[in-house]
């Protein structure tokens, strides 16, 4: 119980998070992407606040046994960089890129109803089961 409050509580603030900095509006993001033409340098301020609480987070919480609501951390083991996450990478970089959105803000984007977040939701989850279905 404790654990899906916690990840509820998480959820809000992310989800507040992205509406208060402007990235659940994907022209602000293709914005910030284009580079050459109208820059939006806006949001490279989000991800560096972003990484400015995450990184000494992440060493704090590490330090600890174990997490509060869990048994273990879940940490990635895998350190190869390969052809799949390159692969991988470049998927999503396209699709960020061509949409303006990336999958947490689109999701809660949703709520929105506006027809193209719901086609890239729909992409999004057939993807994922195209993956799954394959086992990449």
């Amino acid at each position: 119980m404790k654990q899906g409050i916690a990840a509820l509580v998480a959820g809000v603030l992310f989800g507040l998070g992205l509406a208060v900095s402007g990235m659940l509006i994907p022209d602000k993001v293709l914005n910030f992407l284009d580079i050459a033409g109208h820059w939006d340098p806006s949001l490279a301020l989000v991800m560096g606040g972003a990484i400015a609480v995450t990184l000494p987070g992440y060493f704090v919480v590490t330090k600890r046994e174990r997490p509060l609501f869990a048994e273990g951390f879940s940490l990635p083991a895998a350190t190869a960089i390969d052809a799949r996450l390159l692969g991988g990478a470049a998927l999503f970089g396209l699709g960020w890129g061509l949409s303006g959105l990336c999958p947490a803000p689109a999701l809660v984007n949703i709520a929105s109803g506006f027809g193209d977040v719901l086609v890239f939701v729909a992409a999004m989850l057939a993807g994922m089961l195209l993956h799954r279905a394959l086992k990449l």
